[in-house]
């Protein structure tokens, strides 16, 4: 990804708190017919030793050949806050009319390697936490208000799947190459 200095992010939990945020992931991985992509929502683990950017984990249905992919190198795309920026919000006058539109946005990749997981009990806590997390600000519906042999069927036709993060990269675009006054009309404007 193309990072301008003034666009970069160098810290790990800034860009994990995007990635926690925004759960819905865009996989890429190098398939049969080329780059593939699955949207994926993902759990994210903090970091441990053993994986010092964190973990990302998720299940997928058995009948997606992504989980074939196992030891594959893989890219997982995270997108926060966008939108469309017009020239109009910039100091035109005292730009000399030198202004374009622009896009900002927030983006973070996930660098790492995938691993299948067929693991009935790891896919059943895996689902069981991803639902309480998104569930929670909701109607608080639980796994367990399923009848168990519903979920043991779904859970056998799933797969899980992990990528310890390798590499992180990020870049939130907002604006910082403007001056505070134009910074300011942009995000009134997107307010």
């Amino acid at each position: 990804m193309y990072v301008p200095r003034q666009f970069a992010v160098a810290d790990d939990a800034d860009m994990r708190d995007l990635i926690a945020a925004n759960p819905l992931g865009a996989l890429v991985r190098l398939g049969t017919g080329g780059l593939e992509a699955d949207h994926i929502p993902f759990e994210l683990v903090a970091p441990t030793e053993a994986a010092p950017h964190g973990l990302l984990r998720a299940h997928v249905a058995r009948a997606n050949p992504i989980w074939q992919a196992d030891d594959a190198s893989v890219l997982a795309l995270f997108q926060g806050a966008s939108s469309y920026v017009s020239p109009l919000l910039y100091d035109v006058e005292a730009a000399g009319g030198r202004v374009v539109p622009t896009w900002n946005y927030q983006a973070v990749h996930a660098h790492g390697r995938l691993r299948a997981i067929d693991d009935p009990a790891w896919i059943l806590g895996q689902m069981t936490r991803l639902t309480g997390r998104h569930e929670d600000a909701r109607a608080g519906w639980k796994v367990e208000d399923a009848p168990r042999e519903f979920i043991d069927k779904v859970v056998r036709t799933t797969v899980g799947i992990e990528i310890v993060i390798e590499r992180l990269e990020a870049k939130f675009k907002m604006s910082q190459n403007r001056t505070p006054e134009d910074r300011a009309r942009v995000l009134a404007a997107m307010g």
